[in-house]
């Protein structure tokens, strides 16, 4: 691979270049007509499903305490809320009555989109012996993703006074690209509930390769591979009032430090890994000597591979039908919000099958 000119050398085992020096999308590369044609061609009863939780669950912040349920307020006419807002206030004899509203979000709160700016390295992409912050096909920190250093420019915590202002934006990576792209093609379900239940268990490559062929799944390049733990049960069983305890010991997730499994996930040519769990990968509780990333399937997937994450989707009801009907594929629609710069997005994804 000749160096580009973003970097001299990239990550072993990356896709860096693979697509173009200046490529944003990664594996989504491989998500083109005919793999939206298979995804159609999957409709036999022209059904939906709703992929997405409501997106004020889990609720509160003990699934991650840096990110709050949203808060939806109205917007501001001259100097009333605009809200149940009388149009005869300013047009005498008019019957308008409007509302408007906004909200501040965390963008990945709930069912949501990692893009490839999500998570990425401390790396010597230029080989001069200096790591530097660099992300997916050696865009930087401080150059393509800017930001702010200061604590009182960053956060929405409820109860805190913020100013309407942005102060940070993907220039590169950003999910815009994802919304672009159009993400529509084959869905294919791996059913993991069905064979481990709500067992707290780290799936690796042989886990996985046992449930697929149990089940008769195979994934070619351009799919997008979903992995149902029930987990999405366990969150709207809390009724917004999770409990720590419950969500840290339900639920399986895959083994992110396992290394077939990473080769798996590169050879097989998938666009995204999904689930509706907290981070696809089971948060590693211990660290082995050698080890130096916290996330490694985070790592491997959006530093050095390209392949998008999906979090928290609702596939429980889902997953129950295609199991009934001896099914795994269907037609999957799930584009992100065009929010340039924003390194993450909430999603309303649609299954048709």
């Amino acid at each position: 691979m000749p160096e580009q000119k973003r970097w001299k050398k990239r990550p072993e085992n990356s896709t860096w270049g693979d697509y173009g020096e200046n490529d944003q999308l990664g594996r989504m590369n491989e998500l083109g007509p005919a793999k939206v044609k298979q995804g159609i061609a999957e409709v036999k009863e022209g059904r939906t499903f709703c992929l997405s939780m409501p997106l004020d669950y889990p609720g509160g912040a003990v699934l991650n305490p840096r990110r709050h349920p949203p808060q939806i307020r109205p917007t501001l006419r001259g100097d009333k809320p605009n809200w149940h807002y009388r149009v005869e206030w300013d047009k005498p004899g008019f019957v308008d009555v409007i509302n408007d509203d906004a909200v501040i979000m965390h963008l990945q709160y709930s069912t949501q989109w990692d893009t490839l700016a999500h998570v990425g390295a401390l790396f010597d992409a230029d080989g001069d012996g200096t790591p530097k912050v660099t992300f997916y096909n050696g865009y930087r920190g401080g150059i393509d993703l800017v930001g702010p250093t200061a604590a009182r420019e960053s956060g929405a915590v409820p109860g805190t006074m913020v100013e309407a202002k942005g102060t940070s934006s993907a220039n590169a990576l950003g999910v815009e690209n994802m919304a672009v792209k159009c993400l529509q093609g084959r869905g294919v379900m791996i059913d993991l509930f069905a064979h481990f239940g709500r067992k707290r268990q780290a799936v690796g490559y042989d886990d996985l390769m046992r449930v697929m062929a149990a089940d008769g799944i195979k994934v070619e390049p351009g799919d997008f591979v979903l992995l149902r733990t029930g987990f999405d049960e366990v969150i709207l069983e809390g009724k917004k009032t999770p409990d720590a305890h419950t969500l840290e010991t339900s639920c399986t997730g895959l083994d992110g430090g396992d290394p077939r499994l990473q080769q798996w996930i590169t050879e097989s040519k998938l666009v995204a890994l999904i689930s509706d769990n907290y981070a696809v990968e089971l948060m590693p509780t211990t660290f082995k000597p050698g080890d130096c990333v916290m996330l490694p399937l985070h790592h491997h997937c959006l530093f050095k591979t390209g392949v998008n994450l999906g979090e928290i989707w609702r596939l429980s009801e889902l997953g129950d039908w295609l199991r009934a009907n001896n099914r795994s594929r269907f037609l999957l629609t799930a584009p992100p919000l065009r929010l340039p710069g924003a390194v993450g997005s909430p999603a309303t994804p649609v299954a048709t099958v």
